[in-house]
């Protein structure tokens, strides 16, 4: 079972040209003499950063862990929300209480490199519940497939992923299963609704809801990540432009590429609850509406600020298929701004 995390950020120790497995082993053997464990293998690393960049494992070991250990506390888990943060604009918080007094708390960090299947984002769930380990596993692996696993920024993965959930088994008394997963859901979905609103330049986040969709569940984050990939559907969202054009397009796109012979004669496509497309075509009359749409995504702007965005809302996009024995559920995305270019144009000077 595992024991302890360390996690270090500005360097990813991938492809160095050093031995990176070696230099996170001998960090994990300073934890574990640090704390007492009996093992290295009881320590989990993860690390965050630029590729390429080697791990400066003496360092860490020598100098860096000791202080780290000396410095343990439990009052509260901000401190290492915040530490392990890289382009991040705010550390990232979510919590649970449940009803035998047990608590799910969750941390993160990700701004840019994410996209569905994981990547470049680092999330740590603490619970003091006892829970048996399969049973955690098998529901921490299907919690991440709903959440993590369905937003996306950029559209780049990255070399570098982890979630995990550390159970110290510390509240003895009875733990409702489904309570408990349904906390870890509530703590996950706050923290990848989190990760995407701090994106590197976001400025809007996007909530693709498909429904009814005629194939699986893989099949559909697909598409939702193909739509809030689009580059021009991005731009569009950024300049708060509701060129639904380009929407149906990047649909259009995927089904097209990948599932031609589905009907789409049942689809319906909304924004901001309105319908927009019913019946093969768009349904958009005058200037008013062009104004309603476009102050929807106006409304769920917050721009570029370093602080904690200032409300959770979404620009609300609907895809019905109408087939009702279909798939159904949420893909988040953010905008493309010009923040988002200088960011990653000046990474790593």
């Amino acid at each position: 079972p595992l024991q302890a995390l360390v996690i270090n950020n500005k360097v990813s120790n991938v492809c160095s040209g050093g031995d990176g497995e070696a230099d996170a082993e001998l960090v994990c053997s300073a934890v574990a003499k640090g704390l007492g464990l009996e093992s290295s293998s009881l320590v989990l690393p993860s690390s965050t950063g630029v590729i390429g960049w080697r791990l400066p494992a003496k360092e860490l070991a020598e100098d860096v862990v000791p202080v780290a250990v000396k410095n343990l506390q439990s009052d509260s888990v901000l401190s290492a929300a915040s530490a392990i943060m890289t382009t991040d604009r705010f550390p990232k918080v979510r919590s649970k209480t449940l009803s035998n007094g047990a608590r799910v708390v969750g941390i993160a960090k990700g701004a840019g490199m994410i996209e569905p299947n994981m990547a470049t984002m680092l999330s740590y769930i603490l619970t003091d519940a006892t829970i048996p380990k399969d049973k955690l596993q098998s529901m921490l692996s299907s919690v991440v497939d709903e959440t993590f696993n369905c937003l996306s920024i950029d559209g780049d993965e990255s070399t570098s992923d982890t979630v995990v959930c550390v159970a110290s088994n510390q509240v003895s008394e009875d733990v409702d299963m489904g309570e408990f997963e349904t906390a870890l859901m509530q703590v996950c979905k706050g923290l990848a609704a989190d990760i995407v609103r701090n994106g590197e330049g976001t400025s809007h986040v996007m909530r693709v809801s498909i429904s009814n969709f005629p194939g699986t569940k893989r099949q559909a984050r697909f598409l939702g990540r193909h739509i809030v990939n689009s580059p021009l559907f991005k731009c569009a969202v950024s300049g708060n432009d509701p060129n639904t054009g380009r929407l149906a397009g990047a649909i259009g796109s995927y089904m097209g590429k990948y599932m031609p012979d589905s009907d789409l004669s049942k689809m319906s496509l909304t924004l901001g609850g309105r319908c927009i497309f019913s019946e093969g075509k768009f349904v958009l009359e005058g200037d008013t509406v062009e104004k309603e749409l476009s102050d929807h995504m106006a409304s769920a702007e917050y721009g570029d600020s370093t602080d904690f965005p200032p409300h959770q809302r979404f620009v609300e996009i609907g895809v019905d298929f109408g087939d009702l024995d279909g798939t159904s559920l949420s893909v988040l995305g953010s905008d493309l701004t010009k923040e988002y270019v200088v960011i990653n144009a000046d990474y790593r000077s």
